[in-house]
């Protein structure tokens, strides 16, 4: 089965016939990458390559995705589509233009979240921290979604729900200094660091997950469309973050694995980022989550949590050529 690839060491990627090889000047040796058992590359490293190889990996369908030094994300190179429907793309656009049908997906990705992010508050709740007024705000938070008129509404009850969960996170976690609340651009401590480091390769991952289906990744409904960005990946990972990026971070924390030690401050600026022992023993934790599985009550098999990624992109297909209402993801077990 094809896997992600995370490569931090700097040198030139090159193939040889099927393979991929990341070659180092001076060094002798090198690991070869079959191109069949790469599904997505993380390039971390300085790492030189030319528009043949792009072709390369475009015929076999591979997204490549790119940080910087400081490990935040720059971009992704995204294959030419080989699995399109123009007649899909249209019904796409239609359910972004009429406001009632985006309201609709839009209120069940925050709905999808909120769920999650809920359940992660029970979950410490029976473990005995005192959480019973944030779960409140939350649930409360949930039932204004459906009187929500707007995508703004609907964005600024997500966000007050999210501030108290934030706010919450002293509770949850083992930390060195409370946790003040989320800080994005650049982030200002370790959670925050993690935070955004976690929720950039989820996005990729709904990208990459994007990929196969023959959705367009540039038509989304809950965040406004951009020409930086895949803004559908925005949408779909919304529903996982407190599923899928959270719970790694809890556990990463709370065992030790990571803290205030794997952190580099960004030169002059108030901000920091996870060094490279960081972003490894992140990435290592967060694809044992995406391995994760689960018995898919329908589908009567285990199912990995990126395969309910692809699964819930499906959905959405299904939503909108009319075959059965998509409701997000509520995890069940």
């Amino acid at each position: 089965m094809a896997r992600s690839y995370y490569l931090f060491r700097s040198g030139r990627l090159r193939r040889h016939q099927n393979t991929l090889y990341l070659e180092r000047e001076g060094e002798e040796g090198r690991r070869p990458i079959p191109v069949e058992d790469v599904r997505e590359l993380y390039l971390f490293g300085e790492v030189d390559l030319n528009t043949k190889l792009l072709n390369f990996l475009g015929r076999h369908g591979v997204v490549l995705h790119c940080f910087n030094y400081h490990g935040f994300y720059s971009g992704s190179f995204y294959p030419r589509e080989g699995n399109v429907s123009g007649h899909l793309l249209v019904r796409q656009v239609e359910h972004y233009l009429d406001q009632a049908k985006r309201l609709y997906l839009a209120r069940q990705f925050v709905e999808g979240a909120l769920y999650h992010v809920r359940r992660n508050l029970a979950y410490y709740q029976r473990r005995g921290r005192e959480l019973d007024g944030v779960i409140a705000l939350v649930e409360g938070a949930i039932g204004q979604l459906a009187a929500c008129p707007d995508i703004p509404s609907l964005m600024g009850a997500e966000g007050r729900a999210r501030d108290a969960y934030y706010a919450a996170f002293n509770l949850i976690l083992d930390l060195e200094e409370p946790f003040q609340g989320r800080v994005r651009r650049p982030p200002d401590n370790l959670v925050n660091a993690l935070l955004s480091f976690g929720n950039t390769l989820l996005y990729t991952v709904a990208l990459a997950e994007i990929y196969v289906t023959q959705l367009n990744p540039t038509v989304s409904y809950l965040h406004e469309p951009s020409q930086r960005r895949f803004s559908l990946a925005l949408d779909i990972a919304e529903v996982f973050r407190p599923l899928i990026v959270d719970r790694t971070i809890f556990r990463v924390v709370n065992r030790h694995m990571l803290d205030e030690s794997d952190l580099e401050p960004l030169g002059e600026s108030e901000g920091v980022y996870l060094g490279e022992r960081g972003r490894k023993t992140f990435i290592r934790a967060l694809e044992e989550t995406l391995a994760t599985t689960v018995y898919h009550r329908t589908l009567k098999r285990n199912v990995s949590y990126r395969q309910l990624i692809r699964l819930e992109a499906y959905k959405l297909v299904r939503h909108l050529i009319d075959m059965e209402p998509y409701r997000a993801l509520r995890a069940w077990w």
